[in-house]
């Protein structure tokens, strides 16, 4: 076997059971992968050097195809109604047949860190078949130092192999593709998919799982802090597509990251060294910082589709996918902070896509109607974030991110409430969804009105203003916000048949309340008592 760059040759690709491997291709940089890339043909460059690259059928993660390994260890303390399961035996199966698979391949490693904070990271090291892919997850978690990797030894170790084809009467899984996790042998296992985002996702779900007993809050949120240290840091809650990169991208604020964090008796940190942006429809007016990492060597774009002469990008076709992406490092954004920590949070934002089109555009939570539509999770799943999906679809993903949380979401449920009251944190829920109108008959929230209310928001004045009891939801909503139109602020005046209106809403409601069902027995009275009741109706 070679081994070519830089790494701790007392635990190489032998240490997993790699074996017969013709090449290995350790922590390359970009310049470097880009060649390898290259010159494999497995993508094309971009007008201002950006790398373009195609996931063929997968251009979404794949849920239905995510498995756990179910043993002594893990029975007690995975969520198996939101997890799939497999035996130690079908893993090791599977580990056999990923090993065999890559012998007589050249691979690519990159020894990464997974959490700004030395106290609470861990050491996830990434093997793959494609370079590009090397670059992405490259780019996506935190670079040690090059003196560092002499002694580097993984706490996690990732296997990519897109060519692989599981077989789920041999392997316990449900296709050709499978993303398999040993929380015990700390080893994934990801096969029969391009789509690189499946990679970093692996490496939350990982923290997802160690942190809490360390009484860490993991979560899927994007997050950033005023510039001066009195303003305070601020959290973005959401699912893919409801805003977390766009929103805490604000040159006025310092950004941590736009995707994971954690969140620790110390302060915040960043699970990530860069971003994962969501590229359609992308202008460069509107989103200035990230439109620029589109032209800068070094950026990975997944299913752009670009003119096949002048390489110029092409944001507003959605021809393979509405899931375009671009993965940049983080120092790529001018107001990054250099060390992806800050104190505790000011402000929680919840972020929400509303499909239906009758939440209004935020409002203010306590602490136990954070707790509830934290648990609760309501969102649109926007197309093509999953394999399948073609249009918004109304859903409950609890902890805005069910499908990366092995434990109940009332573990982490109990410790945001927790450090909500502990640090005085104030919540709002934000609508970056439909107003006027659902889907189809409404129109997306405008960006302008969402920036400028959560201005208001992380500077203090909103909360200072008049609010309003929502008549179906029950939350505080503001009365009036300079700059923004006032019968915006309350959902039912943006549309033209106020019947039609009362009916959405409520069904909206009935929704809500079903849902939560699946909690009740894991919360204390006053998240119950905090469920939208559809006092409109009532009275």
């Amino acid at each position: 076997m070679t081994n070519i760059g830089d790494f701790n040759a007392g635990h190489g690709a032998e240490a997993i059971g790699l074996r017969n491997l013709k090449a290995v291709h350790w922590n390359l940089e970009a310049p470097r992968l880009y060649e390898e890339a290259l010159s494999r043909r497995e993508g094309t460059l971009a007008r201002g050097g950006a790398f373009v690259a195609t996931t063929g059928s997968h251009t979404g993660r794949s849920p239905k195809d995510k498995f756990v390994v179910r043993d002594a260890s893990t029975e007690n303390e995975v969520w198996w109604e939101n997890n799939g399961a497999i035996t130690p035996d079908q893993f090791e199966t599977l580990l056999g047949d990923f090993l065999k698979h890559a012998e007589g391949r050249e691979l690519f490693a990159q020894d990464l860190y997974g959490g700004a904070d030395p106290a609470h990271r861990v050491k996830a090291r990434v093997f793959g078949e494609l370079a590009w892919h090397s670059l992405f997850i490259r780019n996506l978690l935190i670079r040690p130092e090059r003196g560092d990797l002499a002694d580097y030894v993984p706490d996690l170790t990732i296997i990519d192999l897109p060519s692989f084809q599981a077989d789920p009467a041999r392997h316990g899984c449900r296709s050709k593709t499978v993303i398999a996790i040993d929380f015990s042998r700390k080893i994934v296992l990801i096969g029969g998919s391009a789509y690189a985002g499946e990679m970093k996702k692996s490496v939350f779900t990982y923290l997802n799982y160690i942190l809490p007993r360390k009484g860490v809050m993991p979560m899927h949120c994007s997050a950033n802090a005023a510039l001066d240290a009195e303003g305070g840091s601020a959290l973005f809650f959401g699912l893919s597509g409801t805003g977390k990169t766009t929103l805490s991208n604000d040159s006025s604020r310092m950004l941590l990251g736009d995707d994971e964090h954690g969140w620790s008796p110390e302060g915040i940190f960043n699970f990530e060294g860069g971003c994962y942006a969501k590229t359609i429809r992308l202008s460069r007016n509107a989103e200035p910082e990230i439109y620029a990492t589109t032209e800068r060597f070094g950026t990975v774009m997944e299913n752009v589709v670009i003119n096949p002469e002048t390489r110029v990008p092409d944001f507003d076709d959605a021809s393979l996918t509405e899931n375009t992406r671009c993965a940049y490092p983080l120092d790529f954004i001018a107001n990054a902070s250099a060390t992806g920590r800050a104190g505790h949070p000011k402000n929680i934002v919840m972020l929400t896509c509303d499909a239906f089109g009758v939440m209004p555009p935020i409002a203010k939570l306590s602490g136990a109607e954070a707790m509830y539509h934290f648990l609760s999770g309501y969102t649109a799943k926007v197309a093509g974030t999953e394999r399948g999906l073609t249009a918004p679809e109304a859903t409950f993903s609890t902890c805005f991110g069910a499908p990366f949380m092995p434990r109940h979401p009332s573990t982490y449920g109990n410790l945001l409430r927790d450090l909500i009251a502990g640090h005085e944190v104030d919540c709002w829920l934000v609508n970056t969804g439909w107003t006027g109108g659902g889907v189809g008959t409404g129109r997306r929230m405008p960006i302008r009105v969402t920036r400028r209310l959560l201005a208001a928001a992380l500077d203090g004045t909103l909360s200072q203003g008049q609010f309003r009891r929502d008549p179906y939801f029950g939350f505080a909503v503001p009365v009036e916000v300079p700059g923004v139109e006032p019968h915006v602020l309350e959902p039912v005046k943006t549309w033209n048949n106020k019947t039609a209106f009362a009916e959405t809403a409520a069904r909206l409601v009935t929704m809500f309340q079903e849902n939560f069902k699946r909690f009740e027995a894991h919360v204390e009275p006053d998240v119950k008592a905090a469920e939208p009741t559809n006092q409109a109706i009532a009275a």
